[in-house]
């Protein structure tokens, strides 16, 4: 068996998330679709992370094991050729037998995209937050700082459906909410207020219940002393409300 590393580009807002729902369209589901096409085999292949629906991939990383004698050159133009457009394979590689997409994650970017100007261009409009109402931009940029190091994120993570599967049928869910979170900037790039996190993981909603509670600091109904009381409450209802996920990209995935 070959074990195969794919490099893939989606629009998520068509999509309901990454991971396989029954009647649902989701992108693990359409990819193991084309790939079952081309190898006539049953098989399932493992991102490096599930993005919610309607959260887009720059280079979301995903890997299958495989029997097919199918180069890997050729995989890139067969898997696209089948693949929607929303979804474009960008690399196809040979792995070796223990890489796994997701649990040889070291580190993965998420980018988020604010339009701040007056009118959002409709062809934008799928791909932002459209927030032109006044923020005090200095003030995200400093709680964003706050983040960085290893934190307990509790405060910041949406209950995980598939953890609470887990628990219903008896299975060992022990898990902890610590993550590490090598760089948290907001970036000003033209009409739009760009946030960059880089981490060493990340947890259900995370990036946008983040995102969220970067907002009302920049509203000022959040202080630079509430966020820092937030951070350490280990608790949900702390925090502010989930940002849309039509702003969320994940960018890198780091081996």
């Amino acid at each position: 068996m070959r074990n195969l590393k794919l490099i893939l580009s989606y629009d998520g807002a068509d999509f309901a998330g990454w991971q396989v729902q029954p009647g649902r369209m989701t992108v693990q589901g359409t990819l193991a679709s084309a790939i079952g096409r081309l190898t006539a085999e049953n098989v399932l292949p493992q991102g490096s992370g599930r993005t919610d629906a309607g959260v887009h991939a720059l280079a979301q990383v995903a890997s299958f094991r495989t029997a097919s004698a199918i180069p890997a050159e050729n995989w890139v133009r067969a898997l696209n050729d089948i693949l929607p457009p929303a979804i474009r394979v960008l690399e196809v590689t040979e792995a070796a037998p223990e890489f796994h997409a997701r649990k040889s994650a070291r580190a993965k970017t998420y980018r988020y995209r604010i339009h701040r100007g007056a009118i959002c261009p409709p062809f934008l409009a799928r791909y932002v937050w459209h927030y032109p109402y006044p923020l005090e931009e200095s003030a995200m940029i400093a709680a964003a700082s706050m983040v960085v190091g290893e934190h307990d994120f509790t405060s910041f993570a949406a209950v995980d459906p598939e953890r609470v599967e887990r628990m219903a049928a008896g299975e060992n869910t022990h898990t902890t909410n610590l993550r590490t979170i090598f760089s948290s900037i907001w970036t000003r790039e033209g009409e739009e207020l760009v946030y960059t996190v880089c981490g060493s993981g990340f947890l259900h909603h995370m990036v946008r219940n983040l995102v969220g509670t970067f907002m009302l600091t920049g509203k000022g109904s959040v202080t630079l002393e509430d966020f820092r009381r937030i951070l350490e409450a280990r608790e949900r209802t702390a925090a502010g409300p989930t940002a849309p996920a039509s702003g969320l990209y994940l960018v890198r995935v780091e081996y």
